[in-house]
C-alpha cells in the first residue's frame, strides 16, 4: 500500500506562489514546486479572486500527485456575480449589490456536492438565504420576498430549466 502525505490548502483562485509555506512544503516532499504551482493556477483559473480549498495528495513512493480542487464557499460566489469584493456589515440596512435571479441558480449548482438539499429548489432558497445575509437583492427585491415567489411557483419555469442539470451534477 502506497504511503501517501495530503495537502490541504486554501489559495487565491489562479494566483498560488511557490514561496511559504506551500513551495518549501512541496519541495520537501521531493516535488517540481514550479510544476505543482502551474497546475494548481490552472485548474484554479475559474476561480480568480476568490478562496477556493486545494487538495494536493503526493504518492511517496513514486513522487506522482493529484490535485483536487474543492469549491468556493456560496458567500464567495455571491460576492463575484454581484461583482463586490465583501459582505454587508449590516445587511438588513445595507445593501451591497444586486444578482439576478439566473445568478442564483448558477451558484446553486455550481455548490451541489456540498450542500445537503435534495432538488435544485430549496438548494435555491439556501442560497437566498445567503444573499440575504451578506446584503444582496435578487431582481432588485429582499431574497425573503424571492423565497416567497419561489414558494408560490412564481420561479418554476426557470428552475425547471435547470433541473437536468442538476440532476446530473
Amino acid at each position: 500500500m502506497p504511503q501517501e502525505k495530503i495537502i490541504n490548502i486554501q489559495i487565491e483562485g489562479g494566483n498560488a506562489k511557490p514561496g511559504p509555506p506551500l513551495g518549501p512544503t512541496l519541495s520537501s516532499l521531493g516535488l517540481n514546486v514550479k510544476q505543482v504551482i502551474d497546475e494548481i493556477n490552472n485548474k484554479t483559473k475559474d476561480f480568480k479572486g476568490m478562496t477556493v480549498p486545494v487538495k494536493i495528495t503526493v504518492d511517496m513512493t513514486t513522487k506522482s500527485y493529484r490535485i483536487e480542487v474543492g469549491i468556493p464557499t456560496v458567500t464567495a460566489l455571491l460576492l463575484k456575480e454581484a461583482g463586490v469584493d465583501a459582505p454587508s456589515g449590516d445587511p438588513a440596512h445595507k445593501k451591497i449589490g444586486n444578482v439576478s435571479f439566473e445568478s442564483i441558480v448558477k451558484v446553486s449548482l455550481m455548490v451541489k456536492p456540498k450542500i445537503t438539499a435534495k432538488t435544485l429548489k430549496s438548494a435555491v432558497k439556501s442560497v437566498l438565504g445567503t444573499a440575504k445575509s451578506i446584503g444582496l437583492t435578487v431582481d432588485n427585491k429582499d431574497p425573503k420576498e424571492v423565497i416567497k415567489d419561489v414558494d408560490a411557483g412564481a420561479y418554476d419555469e426557470i428552475i425547471s430549466k435547470y433541473e437536468p442539470e442538476w440532476a446530473s451534477r
